[in-house]
């Protein structure tokens, strides 16, 4: 199974974040866990995102790019779920879960290219880099939406298309992969 973490402080202002997920939602296997609908106080149920984690195979971290970072709730939901000799340390419970990073961004792609007044994509994604590491999960190459709010329709639409189809492909990867385990 799939499960797509995602937090979006503003989601009905997005078209970007409803198209990703709308694209997503039905496909079996994958399970979606809105964090700002389950939890706009910011108390997260770390037991039940735990339980959410250990029943995926793969994890989605879906977001939009806030000031170079992941919006607050995506950090606290980092801070809080991702324990110590839970995670990390005496215990490696997320150990072998294959992790994909998508968002959206207000900037063109040439925005994020490596360029000496602003950081690249890559080097934006290497704090969740490090932490799928930390926690010995797999990273996978990252999904990335530029120029969100400036997208026309088709352009919208091929890019849900394509995390669409990024996601079938993950759900074969994951039952080829069951079944040669299974051999």
């Amino acid at each position: 199974m799939i499960l797509v973490v995602h937090a979006h402080p503003y989601p009905h202002h997005s078209r970007a974040g409803k198209a990703l997920l709308t694209a997503v939602r039905d496909l079996p296997g994958v399970a979606v866990r809105d964090l700002y609908q389950l939890y706009p106080d910011f108390y997260i149920d770390v037991a039940a995102e735990k339980d959410a984690l250990l029943a995926a195979r793969t994890i989605v971290w879906q977001h939009p790019l806030y000031w170079y970072h992941a919006p607050a709730l995506m950090v606290l939901w980092f801070e809080k779920v991702l324990e110590l000799d839970w995670a990390y340390g005496a215990r490696h419970a997320l150990a072998g879960k294959r992790v994909l990073w998508v968002t959206t961004t207000g900037g063109p792609e040439e925005a994020y290219a490596r360029n000496p007044s602003r950081p690249s994509l890559a080097q934006l994604a290497a704090p969740l880099k490090q932490t799928a590491a930390f926690c010995q999960m797999e990273w996978l190459p990252p999904v990335a939406v530029h120029q969100a709010g400036k997208l026309t329709d088709d352009q919208l639409l091929s890019a849900a298309e394509g995390y669409r189809d990024r996601l079938v492909a993950e759900l074969h990867h994951l039952a080829q992969s069951a079944e040669v385990s299974h051999a």
